[in-house]
């Protein structure tokens, strides 16, 4: 079994390679190790408009569980900073069903050409005399698999970019560990968006609630790991827990589903090309450092590995030389808001409460240009520049 392009890991980067390789004339595989494309979800699922329509996504009823009018920032004492989309324009979003999503990325992947193997954990990689044996097991079995460009798109954790010599470690500092729950009964404004930031929130992290509809939402934190306390198992998970018993319009909601995991933030610090080899989204480090969205990003990156890949099968040059063309578009493309929101998260880290309160305090009713991260970065930098100055410089 021998294919020009080999994608491993079928989420939205994984997808969107797929599509993209297979568009312009690859032969494509792409293995998921789950049984379903999109389950379990790993996200709190929270999308942008803009982002959806640069990635060419045009909205569908089927995948969008809840549309926001826009996002309200809560400080540790509850003052609210609220992100209007009346404000803002068109930088408000969804809140997705990444498991309807994400296969109908894959979807339209195998509609351009792509064949998907399922149950199919890669468990060895060999980079050999310009081409590539992923070792796989699949349905029980062991098999080899050939090659010419293997695409990692396996997440945070990816062995993939690993087995090729890539140093994938990340420091405690560089990831978020994230619970969320999917609740039900809750009561929560059905379009907006809810943060609840400051260290006695979440250290080094947030706290969100997304409605997604008929009194459902998903109630989720991220904690710096370098700020869990050692010997603290289900550090994370209690801190969720007492926010929500503080709260009685959550409190008395049911959960339905627990997901836990890890994203990245550190910012792209390591090589995303070898040769025969790319690596995309999260396995890339591609999420945003300062919020952790990762779904955008691994979008677009995906679709220039395919392009790229695509284009090196035509010239059968799959050297690191070639296919750094991949990395000079990502760089170009994203890259440069990568960098900033790396500086920016590693400033935010280092506020206590009562910085977080006296912002709060200033910036209620300020008249926000633009709705988001950015904007709210902005409005700290026209109302308290000595502030990140001061944090940046450190």
């Amino acid at each position: 079994m021998r294919y020009d392009i080999i994608v491993v890991g079928a989420g939205p980067g994984g997808s969107s390679a797929a599509l993209h390789a297979a568009r312009n004339g690859a032969e494509v595989l792409l293995l998921e190790k789950r049984q379903e494309i999109g389950s379990p979800i790993r996200c709190a699922e929270g999308v942008g408009k803009k982002g959806l329509a640069g990635c060419g996504i045009k909205p569908d009823p089927k995948w969008i569980a809840s549309e926001m009018k826009g996002a309200k920032l809560h400080s540790p004492s509850d003052v609210v900073v609220e992100l209007s989309g009346e404000l803002a324009g068109n930088e408000v979003g969804y809140v997705l069903e990444r498991k309807i999503f994400d296969r109908e990325l894959a979807m339209t992947a195998a509609e351009a050409g792509a064949e998907i193997l399922m149950k199919t954990m890669a468990t060895d990689l060999i980079l050999d005399e310009g081409y590539a044996k992923l070792k796989v097991l699949t349905g029980g079995d062991k098999m080899e698999l050939e090659a010419d460009l293997i695409i990692a798109a396996d997440g945070v954790e990816s062995k993939t970019a690993r087995w090729a010599g890539i140093d994938t470690t990340l420091k405690p500092s560089d990831v978020e560990s994230c619970v969320q729950y999917l609740m039900a009964g809750v009561e929560c404004e059905p379009d907006y968006t809810h943060f609840y930031i400051g260290p006695s929130y979440s250290p080094g992290g947030y706290i969100w609630v997304f409605p997604k509809g008929c009194s459902k939402a998903n109630v989720g934190i991220g904690v710096q790991g370098s700020k869990i306390p050692r010997n603290e198992g289900g550090f994370v998970k209690n801190l969720l827990d007492k926010f929500i018993e503080k709260h009685p319009a959550l409190s008395k909601g049911k959960k339905l589903e627990i997901i836990a995991g890890g994203v990245p933030v550190s910012g792209p610090k390591y090589e995303t090309v070898v040769d025969n080899l790319m690596v995309v989204g999260d396995a890339a480090r591609h999420a945003d450092p300062a919020t952790g969205g990762g779904i955008i990003n691994a979008i677009r990156g995906g679709r220039l590995a395919g392009e790229v890949g695509a284009q090196a099968v035509k010239e059968r040059d799959f050297s690191r030389t070639f296919l750094s063309r991949y990395e000079k578009a990502w760089k170009e493309d994203f890259g440069k808001s990568l960098e900033r929101n790396l500086i920016i998260k590693n400033a935010l880290t280092k506020l206590e409460d009562s910085d977080f309160n006296d912002l709060a305090d200033s910036l209620s009713g300020y008249r926000f240009e633009e709705l988001g991260l950015l904007g709210l970065i902005d409005a700290i930098q026209e109302k308290h520049p000595e502030l990140l100055d001061a944090l940046i410089g450190e």
